[in-house]
């Protein structure tokens, strides 16, 4: 089964506080009669849209794929360990929290066990633009909960101003929410658990509030936390273009790739990477076969593919994203010259 760079075909979520376009990344997502908040890039019923997996889901994919497709560090992984999305709030979202992978194995066992950490990235974003990650020093369980009685909730988080390009972390026990007037790329494990705690009064289609969880929220929040909320980005040394790691953490490792015209790539043997295409457009190269890419489209990069191109023939804005090994990761870091206090700024353990 020889490896080749395989295009996954998202499935798009209706939300109450979703976008009735899409465009640019769907054009043809336009003028809905129903809002769409998610666009979800590898979610394991997303349909493989070419080579030799085609018409297959993700999922379904991920447990026929060998060594040589999914990197030897990932090769007894019995899920696939990385949910990428597109999100387009035009409404804040519920004020959440999601728990960490030891309180989800003990508690939440038919939802899969797993905890939640993710990073959101700015694709675009409107004058004004904010999220909500992290709690005020002096909030506690009792002003929380004080807080969400008098619908004052918002009071007891931390702020955030939202500009095309920035990115933020939200590991598993933060509070958080997502304003209106943006569209981010969520990078974040595979796991779909999260705790509602306030809901700004809406309704479902029934006119039914949805569920809080307030009690599990609380269970694992952690209070006093220090927030990493934005992240600085450290630059990678490459020629010919813009290489910027954004976030890693132990689930995932997220850079910015643009400003290239065509560049020669090697594979990486131990994890798959993800190429999620934020804007402009060019070929794919590989030693058995091309393809084109474009705006709105995640690519899977097997471990084993070898050498393969990327050509832009419209300037190309692209996040990449894989597993990563921290620890060899942050001693490349090192090795190009960061300090511990610049490294720990962006990679998180």
């Amino acid at each position: 089964m020889r490896p080749e760079p395989t295009r996954i075909e998202p499935i798009f979520s209706p939300r109450l506080w979703g976008a009735r376009s899409l465009a640019p990344l769907f054009p043809e997502k336009s003028n809905l009669t129903e809002p769409l908040g998610e666009a979800w890039l590898t979610g394991v019923d997303c349909r493989i849209g070419n080579g030799q997996f085609a018409g297959k889901s993700l999922g379904a994919a991920w447990t026929e794929m060998p060594v040589g497709w999914r990197g030897t560090s990932l090769a007894s992984a019995q899920d696939f360990p990385l949910l990428v999305k597109f999100i387009f709030p035009t409404d804040k979202l519920s004020i959440q929290v999601h728990p960490d992978d030891a309180y989800a194995a003990v508690h939440e066992q038919v939802a899969g066990g797993r905890g939640k950490t993710e990073m959101w990235h700015a694709v675009s974003a409107e004058d004004g633009a904010r999220v909500y990650i992290g709690l005020i020093p002096k909030a506690d369980k009792a002003k929380f909960l004080e807080s969400v009685s008098n619908n004052t909730i918002e009071d007891l988080f931390v702020h955030w101003h939202v500009q095309p390009g920035d990115s933020f972390f939200v590991p598993s026990g933060t509070p958080h929410t997502i304003g209106k007037g943006m569209v981010l790329c969520e990078v974040q494990q595979y796991s779909d658990l999260t705790y509602r705690v306030y809901d700004y009064g809406r309704v479902d289609a029934q006119g039914k509030p949805r569920e809080l969880h307030i009690q599990k929220a609380l269970d694992v929040i952690q209070f006093g936390r220090p927030i990493a909320g934005k992240v600085s980005r450290i630059p990678l040394r490459e020629h010919g273009f813009q290489k910027l790691l954004l976030v890693a953490c132990r689930y995932f490792a997220t850079e910015r790739w643009k400003n290239f015209a065509q560049i020669e790539i090697q594979s990486d043997s131990e994890h798959f990477d993800l190429f999620v295409i934020l804007s402009g457009g060019g070929h794919l190269s590989w030693t058995n076969g091309s393809a084109e890419y474009q705006p709105g489209e995640c690519w899977l990069i097997p471990a084993g593919l070898g050498p393969f191109t990327l050509s832009s023939k419209k300037p190309t804005k692209l996040l990449r994203t894989y597993v990563p090994d921290l620890g060899k990761l942050k001693a490349d870091l090192r090795r190009q010259g960061l300090s511990e206090n610049e490294i720990a700024k962006t990679v998180f353990s």
